[in-house]
């Protein structure tokens, strides 16, 4: 017997992505395994057309795939479909979405909010 889960990615349930506290507006979530005390873990983030993520700085590693759609960062680093990004300890920066999209997220590590939320 094998301890496994597997997901469909795209056949998930969201619910509204709330990993600073409050809900962040036309984003949502389905975590896979992601703990929410050490910030370690795997999510899938939905961000819907015009979504603007919360400002922070990574404690640990951040990496995700751009599974559809596309993402702009605060640095206007565009990232598409089939990109795999991955941010050091100590980087800081937001992301928005004007089309929407679908990405994998890996966190080793919290992230701080660098405004208040």
């Amino acid at each position: 017997m094998h301890d496994r889960k597997i997901t469909d990615i795209h056949n998930v349930e969201f619910k509204p992505f709330d990993r600073y506290g409050s809900p962040v507006p036309k984003m949502s979530w389905h975590i896979i395994s992601y703990d929410k005390s050490s910030g370690y873990g795997s999510y899938i983030l939905k961000m819907d057309a015009g979504a603007q993520t919360v400002p922070h700085t990574h404690l640990g590693f951040e990496e995700f795939l751009i599974v559809e759609g596309e993402l702009i960062d605060s640095d206007g680093m565009v990232f598409k479909k089939g990109d795999f990004v991955s941010f050091e300890p100590g980087s800081q920066h937001s992301s928005f979405s004007i089309k929407g999209a679908l990405i994998m997220v890996f966190q080793r590590g919290l992230n701080k909010p660098t405004v208040e939320v």
